[in-house]
């Protein structure tokens, strides 16, 4: 099946062999028709959580736009990926590992790609919240939140820390990550009681999840590693060397489908950053459930470049929906687009699960996207020229972390949020 006629058919084949209700779960456009219900409910008045305050979508977005104009002054910038975290501190990590790649694989360019496959799977995974008390040192610097991890995560890799064999370092064995030990995770990433991370042993259940279902799937992993997803993306990008970046989903969905903490199941098929909340329509495909995928857009988004430096042009980015975490809804929360009526919201502590945080993240999807439209105009730019992707590099993930900082000594999420590794 050529890239041509899986954009024409609407689907991919990683979706074929699910139920209609599943494949319905995981498509962007039905994460967006869901999250406009609680938007339209709650600009009518009609959430029982929260209250929006449209006229502050206006400087909200002047926001975004003053720090992305700052951060990128000729408007060329880069999709919002795991990439952008691994060079923290301007040194060049990517680069060493790729130099270390090229040295014994000089023209073989898709292994090249695999090894950053390799990599920034584990990465991603590796990357929800780390907490406020947590910090990674490195020659002298202390790096936290994403950039720490994605530094810590990176010199493990450098290290060979998840390659079975110490003959080839830089890569990702299934045979590894299924014994990969929580006692691993805290050595690799300096945790001590003193310097605690948040979800620890949810993180390495995880890469040890990873490792089994990699090696139960050979057909979507040759080589039993993550970087085997390249050369399945190549082949199926054909001729045309297009690939939808709705494929690429399909795929992270599809391989690592399996490796999520159990949650809701559907037709035998585990659904992973789905939830339930009552105020949706019971007629819905699959039940009254909200699908994010976050973490595997996330992992969608930083698996692009690799594929584009292998001269496959990657289309229909911005069918991926914006990413509901606590850097993106925080800024809407922070900016008062979108508020809570009980007074006291902010002092009780919420799990993805809690129905209101979920309805937030359902807000924060629809917002992403009209403020992709808002900065573009202001910019006096089309969203084919400034696509959502770099809207959220540019843009509203940094823009939630300053306004934060602003508002708070710790510079951490408007709320107290409970995670497990695995989802924010």
């Amino acid at each position: 099946m050529t890239a041509q006629s899986q954009s024409t058919a609407g689907h991919s084949p990683f979706s074929a062999g699910h139920h209609s209700d599943v494949r319905t779960l995981r498509d962007p456009a039905e994460i967006r028709r869901r999250a406009a219900m609680f938007w339209e409910r709650a600009r009518r008045d009609r959430s029982a959580t929260f209250t929006i305050n449209e006229r502050q979508l206006e400087p909200c977005a002047k926001f975004v736009a003053e720090i992305t104009r700052r951060d990128y002054p000729t408007l060329d910038i880069p999709y919002h990926s795991r990439w952008r975290h691994f060079d923290v501190g301007t040194v060049a990590r990517t680069a060493r590992i790729l130099d270390a790649v090229k040295s014994s694989n000089r023209t073989d360019l898709r292994e090249q790609a695999r090894v950053m496959y390799d990599l920034v799977v584990v990465s991603v995974l590796l990357d929800a919240g780390a907490g406020m008390s947590w910090s990674y040192a490195e020659d002298g610097k202390r790096y936290s939140k994403s950039e720490g991890l994605a530094v810590a995560s990176i010199n493990m890799f450098a290290a060979g820390a998840f390659a079975d064999s110490p003959k080839h370092p830089l890569r990702a064995d299934a045979k590894r990550l299924r014994a990969f030990a929580d006692a691993d995770l805290e050595h690799g990433f300096q945790v001590k009681p003193e310097n605690p991370l948040v979800g620890v042993s949810g993180r390495a259940g995880l890469l040890r999840a990873l490792g089994s279902t990699i090696a139960a799937q050979p057909k979507l992993f040759p080589g039993a590693r993550p970087g085997g997803m390249v050369d399945v993306l190549c082949e199926l990008a054909g001729g045309l060397r297009t690939l939808p970046a709705r494929v690429i989903l399909d795929c992270v969905l599809e391989g690592l489908g399996p490796i999520w903490p159990s949650r809701i199941t559907l037709h035998g098929s585990p659904l992973g950053d789905v939830w339930p909340h009552a105020d949706l329509p019971s007629d819905l495909a699959g039940g009254a459930l909200m699908p994010f995928h976050k973490l595997s857009q996330w992992l969608t988004y930083s698996l692009i470049e690799p594929l584009e430096q292998l001269g496959i042009a990657v289309t229909g980015i911005n069918e991926l929906t914006g990413l509901p975490e606590y850097r993106n809804g925080g800024l809407f929360w922070d900016f008062s687009v979108i508020q809570p009526r009980d007074p006291k919201f902010n002092e009780r502590t919420w799990t993805a699960a809690h129905p209101e945080i979920v309805e937030w993240r359902a807000l924060t999807v629809h917002l992403l996207d009209q403020m992709g439209v808002l900065v573009a105009q202001i910019f006096g730019l089309d969203r084919a020229a400034l696509p959502l992707a770099k809207v959220l590099q540019g843009g509203t993930w940094t823009a939630g972390r300053e306004i934060a900082r602003k508002l708070r000594a710790d510079g951490g999420p408007p709320f107290p949020i409970k995670g497990d590794g695995t989802t924010f």
